[in-house]
């Protein structure tokens, strides 16, 4: 079983490349950011990506909905965000799993064979708060995986031409979907996207 693994801390990397030699003989292959795991999931085509979604740049929703697009499969999500919003937003977009990097490595082996084999796998515990919906962010869940990213990276600071360099659309674009943010937020300002998005653990 040939693994990408894609996370910006190479303690996590090879943490996980360490677990995970003990159920693969395959390659496993590690990458820092999204665009260089575009070009990866391109070429080596593996068997499974386990992907981050707080990656400097191209931010995990957006990467996974492109890796979905070229065919890639499949995904299970490994991530410190433990709100059920950015579950249903990465299942949605098409990942096999979701896991928070406070499961336990049982629990991720478990997860790992069971994407592998065609199946789906959420952490149990997220599990029963999405079916509950229990601590969805209010106002947020209306939002796309592109909107949320796009959330995320104002948060952290950056500018409309920044974000669309690393989303890959044109700055009009990018203006365009924080005009529509805005309005179904209920908000005028950029400033106001940017409290909401710190307030509510986007980014």
């Amino acid at each position: 079983m040939n693994i990408l693994l894609v996370d910006d801390h190479a303690l996590v990397r090879a943490g996980l490349k360490r677990l995970l030699s003990s159920i693969s003989d395959g390659e496993i292959v590690e990458c820092a950011d999204g665009r260089d795991a575009l070009n990866r999931a391109r070429v080596m085509k593996p068997d499974l990506i386990v992907l981050d979604l707080n990656l400097p740049g191209l931010g995990g929703l957006e990467l996974l909905r492109r890796l979905i697009q070229q065919g890639a499969g499949p995904i299970l999500v490994l991530t410190m965000h433990a709100e059920p919003l950015y579950a249903k937003r990465a299942l949605e977009a098409g990942a096999a799993g979701y896991m928070t990097k406070n499961a336990s490595p049982d629990e991720l082996l478990t997860a790992v064979r069971r994407v592998t084999a065609g199946g789906r796998y959420v952490e149990a515990v997220l599990a029963q708060e999405l079916a509950l919906q229990v601590n969805a962010t209010p106002g947020l869940d209306i939002l796309s995986a592109r909107e949320l990213e796009i959330m995320r990276l104002l948060a952290k600071g950056a500018s409309l031409a920044e974000i669309a360099a690393a989303v890959g659309v044109g700055y009009k674009t990018i203006a365009n979907n924080c005009s529509q943010i805005k309005s179904k937020l209920g908000v005028s300002r950029t400033a106001d996207l940017v409290r909401l998005a710190i307030e509510t653990g986007v980014s």
